[in-house]
């Protein structure tokens, strides 16, 4: 017996499938963000996808995106989401809708406001009252609009996800946190069906089992996975269960993938990023697809098949393809189920590299065969099934890379047809019908073997087909790879119905654009997608800044001690942390320290550039080297590229609400390596961990050798490593800095536990524990794998910078920077060369002229920049070209260029203003070219 789930007036989701409005539906669904799209391309975008087969978009609806500050709301313009719903429902696109609270997508924050990171009563994504009061702030704003879109009641949103991917974040209570942002949901008028997807399969930890809240499954798979079906299967049946469908929320863009994910009776299928972007503004976010740091480029582009700028790729053809498929099959299809287990067999060629037959029991009678190659090189293949052999004779080519899937006893009423479809080797992927005339059409690429029960009145096929009948059916042969242009072949049957068959091969059934009244119509999708423009004419003007003074014109904000940029409300953008070092003499100062830093912080001490760090909410020591300070002033400018979109805990900054900017910094008098002398205690286990840590152990006759120098025959090893050392009677801040470490340790200081030591994290503050002009005593336990180093350990002593003031600057105050000096810029060339550490404008205008709505990509060619593009206000790409020793790994698009949407242009002289900072000491940064490309 069917369990039934949630229903909602218009949508009902079951164990069978999908039913909306009574009509039992497959989504291929394609992720459509509107906040990374142009507003003008949006309508553009969802006539693309409904052109490739789509049926369905998913779309985030990002937080922080929609509330710029605490309290502050924009919902017009480009961030008009009830007009993207509106644009949607108006041409037929169902929508799954995506409000978080959180919704990752690789952006900054995962939607989530930073100013939530500052407060120290919210619980992040958890059963948390006050986390859930700031959650019903923002529901608030956005359900109404859903609410008013929804399927029912004037939209087509057919369901609302809460949160994403919850069993990837450590969630205390997920029944309890996904409960109530149900009843939130339901309180603000949504009545279609609630999900919550499972990003690694945790179908407990990212839903809770909450009551009426649907469990997805988001599958990101090798394509070519031998043992994916078994994984998928297993969750059809244990969702299935639970009275629901299979409903894969997010998953890689290959269509054969998607064929295979199908095979399985999933009812949604979800490629994610099938429409690439752009993260305008500063939107970005950091990640962890480095090592494990990365920046998210604002090129949001995974390769899926609408590029940035709007061009379908080739794998548009392959969603043509499978979505007719679905679309042919229709109801049959949408309520089928996986037959487990399925007794067919293959023969021929159908040994390793094989993935099937895997068979969906279509509704109403019928089974639909899936076969998968994994191979690099060609099947031949026959099919046994039911008693009976296809082909009756020799086999059918599967070719290398493809999914396909035949049809086997399948009733042919779906299509106005009194009679059966026995079998095919071809694929059935489209069908039309009219009042008298039904036209199916096949490709395959070898030998098509279509049998057909039905009662044939009189029959036209060409002379390559051999037609054999008997009293009640007939086989259709041909074999494709000699007559490679579309067959057709004519039935007249005694109903009076007209059965008309076209069989083509593959490369043909994917132009393939559909029947006409009189037969076909064949339109190539392959064709360029560029058409000729003019390239402007670029001419470039420079200004150089003093790279050590802040850009902002707003009032600074003083206090006593650095402290991250989100308690003072500044959430994005850059900022200046300034202050004077008047407590030590200024040649002894060797370098600076700064504390928990992040994104992008680039220090100047006495107007000298001293380095670019990104350490990730790591500390850092950048020393002076041979420069010396001219005068007491210290900054650092800090670019936030984006808080992190995910939650890990190798480093501090990729924690989901890890905060920027800095919680301190040293003038630092002296480094003092202490990685010699070290007395060592073989532990043993961890038992003793914390018991030998007090100093008056007596640890005389304790071995001293180098840091993590003994030689144990553990694995792991347990060790205790002690030494002392003086601290500086005028010193007032240390750091331990454990170099190069590939253990875990834990630091004690004087006896007092001063918290763990990691890889990716390596600074340990010991200020509070230590007396000036005192003996330290350092005991450090170290967790040892055998073989793997425990690197060097350096003291960092001197004075804690105190009195700062900070200033920040967004977009708009950027653009009010650039233009306030774009007069008093020189005209330059290219190549351009800036010295290490200085930062210029460089200038130039797009003019529209005689290119009405086209768009452009710059492409920079460089070293040792960091640049920010900013178009009439707009910050529309940032980047970071290769060189250099600090730049993080960057992903997630292009680097090194940055898309101008022509249709900005329009009416508008197209001011560019780019920012250039040379982020290499030992380098200056160079921009060799500027390629203009129309796109």
């Amino acid at each position: 017996m069917t369990k039934t789930a949630h229903d909602s007036p218009s949508v009902r989701l079951t164990s069978e499938g999908i039913r909306i409005d009574g009509k039992p539906e497959i989504l291929l669904c394609a992720s459509l963000f509107y906040f990374r799209i142009p507003r003008v391309y949006w309508k553009e975008r969802m006539e693309q996808l409904i052109s490739c087969g789509y049926n369905c978009i998913d779309v985030y609806f990002p937080w922080n995106y929609h509330e710029v500050s605490c309290g502050e709301w924009e919902f017009s313009g480009e961030k008009d989401a009830g007009e993207f719903l509106r644009l949607a429902a108006d041409l037929g696109l169902w929508v799954v809708a995506r409000p978080g609270p959180y919704i990752c997508s690789e952006w900054d924050g995962g939607g989530l406001p930073a100013y939530l990171f500052a407060e120290s009563d919210v619980l992040l994504r958890d059963n948390n009252p006050a986390f859930l009061a700031h959650v019903s702030r923002w529901f608030g704003q956005i359900l109404p609009i859903l609410q008013k879109y929804q399927a029912g009641a004037g939209g087509t949103v057919i369901c609302m996800q809460l949160d994403n991917e919850l069993d990837f974040y450590d969630c205390r209570d997920p029944k309890g946190y996904i409960s109530a942002l149900r009843d939130l949901a339901r309180g603000y008028g949504i009545q279609v069906p609630l999900i919550a997807c499972a990003g690694q399969g945790g179908l407990i930890q990212a839903s809770g089992l909450a009551k009426d809240v649907i469990p997805t499954c988001n599958f990101y798979p090798d394509r070519l996975d031998s043992d994916l079906e078994e994984k998928v299967l297993h969750y059809h049946t244990v969702i299935g269960e639970m009275g629901y469908p299979l409903l894969v929320t997010e998953t890689n863009r290959d269509h054969f993938l998607l064929r295979r994910l199908l095979s399985c009776g999933t009812k949604l299928l979800g490629p994610y990023l099938q429409v690439s972007g752009t993260d305008f503004g500063f939107t970005n976010s950091t990640n962890n697809w480095g090592a494990p740091l990365a920046f998210l480029t604002s090129d949001y582009d995974f390769a899926g098949m609408v590029s940035p700028e709007g061009h379908l790729r080739e794998e548009a053809s392959e969603a043509r393809l499978l979505g007719r498929l679905i679309a042919a099959y229709g109801s049959a299809l949408a309520e089928s189920q996986p037959v487990v287990p399925l007794t067919v067999s293959l023969e021929g060629d159908s040994g390793s590299h094989m993935i099937g037959p895997f068979g969906l029991q279509l509704s109403g009678g019928g089974l639909l065969l899936f076969l998968s190659s994994l191979c690099d090189r060609d099947k031949e293949i026959a099919v046994c099934a039911h008693g009976e052999r296809y082909p009756r004779e020799g086999t059918f080519k599967l070719k290398k890379g493809c999914s396909v899937a035949l049809p086997v006893l399948v009733p042919l009423q779906s299509w106005n047809i009194e009679g059966t479809l026995l079998y095919a080797t071809a694929e059935l992927f489209m069908a039309k019908l009219n009042e008298r005339t039904t036209a199916l059409a096949f490709h395959t690429d070898s030998r098509a073997e279509i049998a057909l029960k039905l009662q044939l009145l009189h029959y036209e096929a060409p002379e390559h087909v051999k037609v054999e009948t008997n009293e009640d059916s007939l086989v259709l042969s041909i074999d494709v790879g000699k007559f490679p242009e579309i067959t057709a072949i004519e039935l007249e049957l005694l109903s009076g119905q007209v059965l008309k068959i076209f069989i083509m091969n593959r490369m043909k059934a994917l132009s393939f654009d559909g029947f006409d009244g009189n037969g076909l119509t064949l339109k190539s999708t392959a064709s360029s997608n560029i058409i000729p423009a003019s390239i402007p004419s670029v001419d470039w003007t420079v200004q150089p800044l003093d790279a050590g003074r802040s850009m902002a014109e707003e009032s600074p904000i003083n206090c006593r001690r650095a402290d991250f940029l989100e308690k003072s409300g500044i959430l994005r953008g850059y900022a200046w942390y300034e202050t004077t070092i008047k407590s030590v003499s200024q040649e002894c100062i060797e370098g600076f320290l700064i504390r928990q830093a992040s994104d992008v912080v680039s220090l100047y001490a006495g107007g000298v550039y001293a380095g670019t760090v990104v350490p990730g909410g790591s500390s850092a020591y950048v020393a002076l080297n041979d420069a010396r300070m001219t005068n007491d002033r210290f900054a650092a400018r800090v670019e936030v590229w984006g808080h992190s979109n995910f939650d890990d805990a190798r480093l501090p900054g990729l924690r989901l609400n890890a905060m920027k900017g800095l919680s301190g910094a040293a003038a630092i008098t002296a480094v003092k390596d202490i990685s010699r002398n070290w007395k060592v205690y073989r532990a043993g286990d961890r038992k003793l961990q914390g018991g030998l840590t007090d100093t008056v152990c007596d640890d005389r006759l304790w071995p001293v050798v180098n840091f993590g120098g003994w030689l144990s025959p553990d694995h792991p090893a347990f060790e205790y490593y002690r030494r002392t050392f003086k601290a500086d009677q005028q010193a007032d801040s240390w750091t331990v800095h454990f170099s190069g470490m590939q253990a875990h340790a834990r630091l004690y200081v004087n006896g007092q536990d001063a918290g763990d030591v990691s890889p990716f994290d390596p600074y340990v503050d010991i200020t509070p524990y230590i007396i000036p002009g005192s003996t330290v005593t350092l005991a450090v336990f170290l967790e040892r794998v055998f073989g793997l180093p425990a690197g060097k350990v350096v003291v960092y002593e001197g004075t804690e910078a105190v009195h700062w003031t900070i200033t920040a600057t967004e977009e708009q105050g950027l653009w009010k920077h650039a233009e306030s000096f774009r007069d008093r810029s020189k005209t330059t060339a290219l190549p351009l060369s800036v010295a290490p550490g200085d930062m210029v404008w460089l200038y130039s205008s797009l003019k529209d002229a005689g290119n009405v709505g086209r768009s452009w990509r710059y492409r920079v060619n460089g070293s040792h920049l960091k640049l920010t593009a900013l178009l009439d206000g707009r910050v529309i790409g940032r980047l970071w070209l290769p060189g250099g020793g600090v730049r993080p790994v960057m992903t997630g698009g292009s680097p090194d260029s940055f898309y101008v949407p022509g249709l900005w242009l329009a009416g508008k002289d197209g001011k560019l203003s780019l920012l250039l900072e040379a982020v290499d000491r030992s380098e200056a940064g160079r921009i060799e070219s500027i390629i203009v490309e129309p796109v």
